[in-house]
């Protein structure tokens, strides 16, 4: 006979719990951006820079061209690897701005 071990219960924080955490000074402008937005308008149709962004900085717009919200950036980058056509803009944000993490 075999004896299951005890599975133990882990809750974990929810995103938006986790993201409070994250400090950002922000450096007053975005260090993202698209290069060419027709790119994103007529050529992209799968948004991979909003589906890979843990943070939901890029959200999906009906003209096609993502909209950024920068300030909540955790500076990862996978929106610019995630861009089947490098279309991508991301650069560290200036003068020592960007996220301080409270844990790390």
């Amino acid at each position: 006979m075999s004896v299951q071990p005890d599975i133990p219960t882990v809750t974990n924080d929810s995103m938006e719990d986790r993201l409070y955490t994250v400090k950002y000074d922000d450096p007053g402008e975005s260090h993202l951006d698209v290069k060419v937005s027709d790119v994103c308008a007529s050529s992209c149709d799968t948004n991979d820079c909003a589906s890979v962004c843990p943070a939901n900085v890029w959200r999906e717009t009906e003209d096609g061209v993502p909209q950024i919200a920068y300030e909540n950036c955790l500076e990862c980058s996978s929106c610019r690897f995630a861009c089947p056509y490098d279309n991508v803009v991301w650069e560290y944000p200036e003068t020592g701005a960007g996220v301080t993490f409270k844990h790390g």
